[in-house]
């Protein structure tokens, strides 16, 4: 009787080396033919990527015309065709706020929109609130107060805080704003961590950032 076979006399399956090496190769293949088809491309009848569009954005006062794969988000315009990197990639999900951008002096989430959907639009990202080599103030608080760390998340916090700013002096409330009757919620830290609670940094240098965010509205520290 071969060593590989099964032992009839017994009813039991001998296990050698061979016959493990043979249900790894075999489990192997399993698992990689299929990436392989998807790396091969389309399969008859799938329908063919959609054709370039062409996409006029105002980015940091400039005009740039790009012609793009309409599913290219905005975030990888930035970064992968205009080299604006300051607008960091984290979760890309839109759930960390690396890469907030203002649109039209809004806050947004890059990664969550396409490019084409902003044709015409002012897009601010952190490279465009200097003016010359004036830092804006948000980025001089920042510096001043240390809030940052290991400095990823910190493009999307000042960015989204220019964009808080406006809308908190706009009179928009926050869920914690106790007095909707006023004007202006005043910019306590409880209203500042809510308003800025898409903003995640895993360095956890929140004291520092909110003091930042008070003193660029004006607020003592």
């Amino acid at each position: 009787m071969d060593e590989h076979e099964s032992n009839t006399e017994t009813g039991t399956i001998e296990v050698t080396r061979r016959t493990v090496i043979e249900t790894g190769t075999t489990a192997l293949l399993l698992t990689t033919l299929p990436r392989a088809a998807l790396a091969a491309g389309p399969a008859d009848g799938d329908e063919p990527p959609p054709p370039p569009a062409k996409v006029e954005l105002q980015i940091n006062g400039q005009p740039h015309s790009l012609t793009l794969d309409p599913r290219t988000t905005l975030l990888d315009a930035l970064r992968e065709h205009l080299t604006l990197t300051g607008s960091k990639k984290g979760c890309d999900h839109g759930q960390c706020g690396a890469c907030t951008v203002l649109i039209d002096g809004r806050r947004i989430n890059s990664c969550l929109t396409l490019a084409v959907m902003h044709d015409g639009q002012a897009v601010t990202t952190i490279e465009g609130l200097a003016e010359g080599a004036n830092l804006h103030p948000l980025q001089n608080a920042f510096v001043e107060h240390d809030g940052f760390q290991c400095g990823y998340c910190t493009s999307g916090q000042i960015c989204s805080a220019a964009g808080m700013l406006t809308e908190s002096r706009n009179g928009m409330p926050s869920y914690v704003t106790e007095d909707l009757t006023h004007p202006v919620a005043e910019l306590t830290d409880a209203e500042i961590r809510e308003r800025m609670s898409g903003n995640i940094c895993r360095c956890a240098a929140y004291p520092n950032i909110v003091a930042a965010i008070k003193q660029a509205a004006g607020m003592p520290t």
